[in-house]
């Protein structure tokens, strides 16, 4: 397994600097239950299968799963699309190891490191897809527009973003069970998920052809599709 170091060097990454980050379950100590919780709450699988649906990767394209927590979606691409370049990167060293075992025990390579949305670690224009979820609900409104930014940038032209993450709710039972969500993780961060505002703050980073390309039912309340795409020029 190639070190972080080695990592670095091969595809370019750029240094950055340390800042706080909140763990996936908001706490350390239930990052071990990280996968169990997620596949029971929130249909894991399925929202996960359709992003890469819609996602459409090709061979030989560079993709990064953003906030790849414990790889299953960076593993999930890797199988669908062996001749695609994958990355994953996420803040928390710990969920990083249960990633690098899976991925390990999947037989598939890809190359993990430890960074910030709001800072990543890679050279503009790197990739020709940007995959994240369940991720931006943890951020307050002002890192979300950062990490956009940063998406935008680390997108080649013409290159795509698809997020799945809470979204508005259809009714009120959905927006009810998302409740539950926002005593976890926050009303600060949850707020303008729920509100529907992310396109809207894609849009305002520069990214086009912003929509909502489909949603989802769940225990936890509505998960939506976001996607977007670098303009050309």
């Amino acid at each position: 397994m190639q070190t972080e170091a080695t990592d670095r060097h091969t595809i370019g990454l750029m240094p950055t600097r340390s800042r706080q980050f909140i763990p996936a379950l908001r706490y350390d100590a239930l990052t071990r239950l990280y996968d169990p919780v997620v596949a029971i709450t929130s249909r894991e699988s399925g929202f996960k299968r359709r992003l890469l649906a819609h996602a459409k990767v090709k061979a030989g394209e560079s993709v990064l799963d953003l906030a790849c927590g414990t790889g299953t979606l960076a593993i999930d691409l890797k199988r669908q699309a062996p001749d695609a370049t994958v990355a994953a990167l996420d803040a928390d060293a710990a969920i990083l190891r249960r990633a690098r075992d899976k991925a390990k025990q999947a037989g598939v390579k890809i190359n993990f490191h430890r960074g910030l949305s709001t800072e990543l670690p890679y050279d503009d224009g790197a990739f020709d897809a940007v995959l994240t979820t369940l991720f931006f609900h943890h951020l307050t409104d002002e890192a979300k527009a950062d990490s956009a930014e940063e998406i935008r940038r680390v997108l080649r032209p013409g290159g795509r973003l698809l997020i799945a993450d809470w979204g508005r709710a259809q009714d009120p039972l959905m927006r009810f069970a998302f409740l539950s969500v926002q005593l976890l993780d926050g009303f600060r961060t949850t707020s303008s998920n729920v509100a529907g505002r992310l396109p809207e703050m894609l849009r305002e980073a520069g990214l086009k052809r912003v929509s909502v390309v489909d949603r989802m039912r769940t225990p936890l309340g509505t998960i939506e599709i976001v996607s977007a795409v670098r303009p050309a020029r």
